[in-house]
């Protein structure tokens, strides 16, 4: 294995250094399973290491770089002006308030708030600088709420401990964080997919066409981002008249400015300038060069001649739009808006003068077909918005939002003063009042954690606004990894009927997983990080780059030698352009700054991004030398061959290099290879055994249904308090696994059995997907699993107290010995009791009216009482007011279940077969699970008919077999190798035997092929899923019965259902179903007159006695009962509020009219 280079921080990770190169069972048979390591696991640790560290950025770095980039609030207080700025914000660990009493400990930890279904939050302070009449005042240091604190960063209490510590406080030996506890629920902030930053991209959308007049398809993007990572997006649109129009966004408005107009307005440089910088390399080019003119001929027809007239052009015309101080010039505004809007991650103008000169070149070029379109859908143009960086930004617009707030509230006590304003004292306690009235962030941060849904008035640069947070379920830890693995598209792709942004593109190799997306509405959409793959985080110091770069031979912009551009390459770093580039020196040039970056010389970051986009003689990418050092880019390892070193690449650059997967695939013009044949595959997919022997599909069922599986989601049970959580009792290790499994340590999280296997058409009860279960191994424990339920009882909320009012206690009266057999003297059920549906799980009584009340089992399920909890609140004063029950629910295998093996072949039971009546082999093994055979040719999963002979030899021998892809090929089959071995124990070569049928004892006449396989049980279960209804609730407009199984409804019985029974000829089973059972309801019908609306129960004149009278007829003898669906009643009254009448003929009825109903 290559080297790994130590003077490249951050560049170790054990992905490379510690992965195994075979499966074992040693961990689980040393006699130190089971106990507790000095350290957690580096490959676990990983998972969520782009989460932690953009956290921690955010909160060491970013936090400040952010309150830098808000503008100062200045502002008028009758004859005194006024400026605030938020200058410093700290950010404390999770704790209790000091005032707080009985409390030993401050610092609060994620498993209390996880059971209390509290957030886990620190505080906020912010310090409030502010002048008066350009005198500075005492700064103002106020708590402006609390704000949630990740998992493991810096800022949470668990940083830093090792696997003791943890236990100690309740949480997994192994937990590496990356979420935050939102009302004691896990949420992760989703890693989405965004256009790569500070890199101009040339594409054509038939939608921009509808921007205006004679705007074209064609434009050039750019999505740049601040030194605090908040994007800024703006769009250079080619119009048909030889035009630049560019594109700008400020609070979610859309503004076109002429390019030439801002390029005026940028530096101060003559027409002539502009002119010759413009074109650039395309001295040749008599048409670009008339655009240009042309161009500039247009702006100077405005009257705007120099840089001082377009500055004041666009500040007049901006002014309303950019909320600046009342005393600002038209040059200040302008100044804003190119500060704000235009390349925002450079800070100088003349940067952002070269930039667009460089985007209006590349859009020329795209234009007339001198250069090849891009498109956003291509992993080369991508990047990560990470969930530190996002969480940021939000955070800084609600501290922009406080720091208005203290305006507001300014204005509000002038208004109090009946406008006055000089009526106002303004000093240290004034502010300090109008900051404390500002309001504070908790709300916001906490509403859009638990929701994922933005509010924002900026929109952020961002096409979605919800989205953007999931609940970190542990279904199983399968599930759990790939919560923070995934990347999405965005939620507004998945309202777009076009599959374009759903197709997976070959620049996605090695970053993006091939197989693991699911299936249905999200497919192509949710994605996966390879396992290989990293997101950057670490911003590296780019000082030495461009003094490297000019040693090499690039001239830099603005010095005294001037290239020829026309046979140059323009160099840009981090959407910077820095220089020039001869032809001749650029692959020079390239080779040895790769060389720099892999050997670690010359102080070059390890995560530098390289690429040389070259001419060709047919119309390819702009060419450019294109370096790139900013964060969330997703790179990857492979081997420079050259230096024999690892080496980190980008999505960019791997697109122009020659990477070979093995070495023997390498030729003259390969640069690099792969680390692992499996580089391309996620942490779920490298699980899965021999994927390469399997249809394609078949893998992405199995990337679904192993977070499905019934397992070992975690070792903390008792410290949890999710509504719902699944456990296989007796999980095991599986004989055949990959590599993956043992580095990714899944020996602590199993999620399956090796169970034996027959394939064999048997019983008929194992068609279509069924399989059959041995009724004596699930009796004896096989896939036997529990549910565990959570249910928090709070008298506060059953006796609406508020404060510190406190109306309710838990307890029971002494003398109740029906309650006693349910609850203690305390009110609380006794642990391990079992309970139905009805039976009280604890007693409570009013301390005013001494009433005792209960809280009954809703569940229609019996459970056992596994846990009860009694909760507080953080001051240490609620006692007794809220408890937490924890239940027990068996779930043994029953008919209905569903079950799968790791190929993707899933089967429901169909049948627990008595053990007596199951077919047997020579030796007198009696399978656990009968497969049919029907079910290999059509899925094509060889995999797992491999498996069963791996796992077969594996028991015979005592072996663990490597079940990791492209172990084997057609010179070296996987039949001949295992074939062997079973041979060498005295079976079958082919894995098959002689079996007898347990029903007569006769011998079978085909070989049955039995072996050994891991099978995994999913969670969907018929007890969690069947449906069944006599009478219960109806929807009180139509009497129907109501949808829902927890509403106790009904299945609905649609036009396909009926047209069945229909096509049956079952009359009166339909009549049943859709009448009967229904909606069926008695009506009253004039005969005379036919409307069955008309008939009123009221008293004729001159009687007390009601009878139904015809309010048209104005008569009571031709009234009749008739049953009708109550739908159809619905329908008539409706009609008869457009003025439509429904008329029924009764005369077919009149021998009903005395009939009792």
């Amino acid at each position: 294995m290559p080297a790994l280079l130590a003077e490249h921080p951050g560049c170790t990770r054990a992905q490379i250094e510690d992965f195994p190169s075979q499966p074992s069972l040693k961990n689980i048979q040393n006699s130190f399973y089971g106990r507790l390591p000095k350290q957690q696991h580096a490959s676990l640790q990983e998972i969520a290491k782009a989460h932690i560290e953009s956290f921690n950025w955010a909160m060491e770095e970013g936090l400040q770089l952010a309150l830098n980039e808000i503008n100062p609030l200045e502002f008028m207080i009758g004859k005194s002006r006024v400026k605030m700025i938020i200058s410093k914000a700290e950010v404390y660990h999770p704790a209790v308030s000091r005032l707080a009493g009985n409390c030993r400990i401050l610092q609060v930890y994620p498993k209390e708030c996880r059971i209390r279904r509290i957030s886990y939050r620190g505080k906020l302070d912010l310090t409030l600088d502010w002048w008066m009449n350009g005198i500075k005042q005492e700064p103002i240091k106020r708590t402006c709420g609390e704000i949630p604190i990740m998992v493991k960063s810096l800022k949470c209490n668990l940083y830093g401990l090792d696997p003791e510590q943890l236990v100690e406080r309740g949480e997994e030996m192994e937990e590496f964080g990356g979420y935050f506890v939102v009302n004691g629920n896990e949420k992760v902030i989703r890693l989405l997919i965004m256009q790569r930053r500070n890199y101009p991209i040339a594409m054509a959308r038939n939608g921009w066409k509808n921007r205006g007049s004679m705007f074209s398809e064609f434009g050039v993007s750019l999505r740049s981002c601040r030194r605090d990572q908040s994007a800024q997006n703006m769009v250079l649109h080619y119009l048909t008249n030889g035009t630049v129009q560019v594109m700008i966004t400020y609070r979610k408005e859309v503004y076109f400015v002429p390019a030439v107009l801002l390029l005026k307005a940028l530096v101060n440089k003559s027409d002539y300038d502009i002119y010759r910088t413009l074109t650039q390399g395309c001295e040749n080019d008599s048409f670009y060069k008339g655009c240009i003119t042309n161009m500039l001929r247009l702006v100077q027809n405005e009257n705007i001649l120099t840089h001082q007239d377009a500055k004041e052009f666009i500040g007049d015309k901006f002014r309303i739009k950019m909320y600046v101080a009342e005393w600002s010039s038209n040059a200040d505004v302008c100044d804003q808006l190119l500060k704000r809007c235009v390349c925002v991650h450079l800070d100088s103008n003349e940067d952002k003068f070269n930039l667009m000169c460089f985007m209006v070149r590349k859009l020329f070029a795209v234009a007339k077909n001198k250069c090849a379109l891009e498109s956003a859908d291509s992993t080369m143009n991508q990047e990560l918005l990470l969930p530190g960086h996002i969480y940021l930004h939000i955070l800084k617009e609600k501290i922009e939002g406080l720091l208005v707030g203290v305006k507001i509230s300014i204005d509000k006590k002038i208004q109090r003063c009946g406008g006055d304003p000089n009526l106002l004292t303004i000093n240290y306690s004034f502010m300090s009042n109008a900051l404390g009235q500002a309001g504070d962030v908790t709300n916001a941060m906490n509403y859009f954690l638990s929701t994922g849904n933005l509010v924002s008035k900026t929109g952020l640069s961002l096409q979605q606004t919800s989205g953007f947070t999931i609940l970190a379920e542990k279904l199983n830890f399968w599930r759990y990894l790939a919560h923070f693995r995934c990347v999405h598209r965005g939620s507004f792709f998945m309202e777009m009927r076009t599959t374009t942004v759903r197709k997976l593109l070959p620049e996605a190799w090695g970053f993006i997983c091939p197989v693991h997306t699911p299936d249905g509405g999200p497919c192509g959409l949710l994605l996966h990080l390879s396992a290989m793959c990293e997101v950057v985080v670490k911003v590296f110091s780019t000082a030495t780059i461009e003094t490297t770069l000019r040693s090499l031979g690039m001239i830099a912009i603005g010095s005294l030698t001037e290239p020829d551009y026309e046979s140059s390459y323009q160099v840009q770093l981090d959407g910077r352009c820095i220089g020039w580039v001869s032809e001749d020196d650029i692959e020079q040039l390239h080779v040895t700054l790769r060389y720099l970056k892999a050997t670690g010389e010359a102080n070059i970051p390890p995560t530098l991004e390289i690429c040389v986009i070259p001419r060709t003689e047919q119309n390819s990418l702009f060419p450019g030398l294109y370096i790139f050092s900013t964060p969330a880019r997703m790179m990857r390892p492979v081997l420079n061959n050259r230096t024999q070193t690892v080496e980190w690449i980008g999505t960019l650059e791997q697109v122009h290099m020659d990477i070979c997967v093995i070495a023997e695939e390498a030729h003259e013009l390969t640069t690099h290879q792969e680390l692992r044949e499996t580089a391309m595959l996620s942490v779920l997919a490298n699980l899965i055994p021999w994927p390469d022997f399997n249809q394609s599909p078949r893998n992405m069922y199995q990337c679904q249904m192993g977070k499905q599986t019934m397992g070992s989601p975690m070792h903390t049970f008792r410290y949890r308090a999710d509504n719902k959580l699944y456990r296989l009792m007796y999980p095991q290790s599986a004989l055949v696994r990959p590599t993956s499994y043992d580095h990714f340590q899944m020996d602590e999280y199993p999620s399956g059995t090796n169970a034996v296997v027959a394939v064999i058409s048997y019983t008929g009860y194992d068609m279509e997907d069924a399989i059959v279960l041995n009724k004596m191994s699930v009796e004896r424990g096989f896939k036997a699993g529990v549910v565990y339920k959570t249910e928090t009882i709070n008298l506060r909320k059953l006796s609406g107290d508020v404060g510190v009012q406190t109306s309710c206690v838990f307890g029971r009266k002494a003398g109740d010995s029906e309650l006693q057999k349910f609850v203690d003297v305390d009110g609380l059920p006794y642990i391990g009791s079992r309970v139905v549906q009805g039976d009280p799980v604890c007693a409570y009584i009013n301390l005013t009216t001494g009433q005792l009340k209960t809280v009954r089992y809703y569940s229609t399920e019996p459970a056992i009482v596994h846990e009860v909890k009694i909760l507080g609140n953080d001051s240490g004063t609620d006692t007794l007011q809220q408890i937490q029950l924890t239940y027990l629910i068996d779930r043994t295998p029953m008919i209905g279940d569903k079950f799968a093996s790791r190929a993707g072949q899933k089967g429901i039971c169909s049948a627990l077969w008595p053990t007596e009546s199951m077919p047997f082999t020579d030796s007198g093994m009696v399978p656990d699970i009968i497969f049919n055979p029907h079910g290999f040719p059509s899925r094509m999963t060889i995999g797992m008919v491999v498996e069963s002979m791996a796992g077969k030899s594996a028991a015979l021998h005592g072996y663990v077999h490597d079940a990791s892809p492209f172990k084997f090929s057609e010179e070296y089959p996987s039949s001949a190798y295992f074939g062997e071995l079973l041979q060498r124990a005295g079976y079958n070569y082919y894995g098959t035997e002689r079996m007898y049928s347990g029903v007569d004892g006769r011998e079978m006449e085909a070989d049955i092929f039995f072996g050994v396989i891991y099978y995994q049980r999913l969670r969907h279960m018929v007890a969690d899923k069947y449906q069944v209804r006599t009478t219960g609730p109806v929807d009180s407009l139509t009497r129907q019965p109501v949808k829902g199984r927890k509403r106790g409804g009904g299945i609905r019985f649609g036009e396909m259902e009926r047209d069945s029974l229909l096509a049956h000829g079952t009359a009166f089973l339909l009549h049943d179903r859709l009448f009967n059972c229904s909606d069926k309801t008695l009506c009253q019908v004039c005969a005379t007159c036919g409307s069955i609306i008309s008939p009123l129960y009221a008293k004729p004149e001159n009687s007390v006695v009601r009878v139904w009278t015809c309010s048209d007829c104005k008569s009571t003898k031709n009234i009749v009962v008739i049953p009708i669906p109550y739908v159809f009643r619905y329908l008539a009254a409706e009609m008869v509020s457009i003025n439509m009448k429904i008329k029924m003929d009764v005369k077919s009825l009149e021998q009903y009219r005395m009939k009792e109903y």
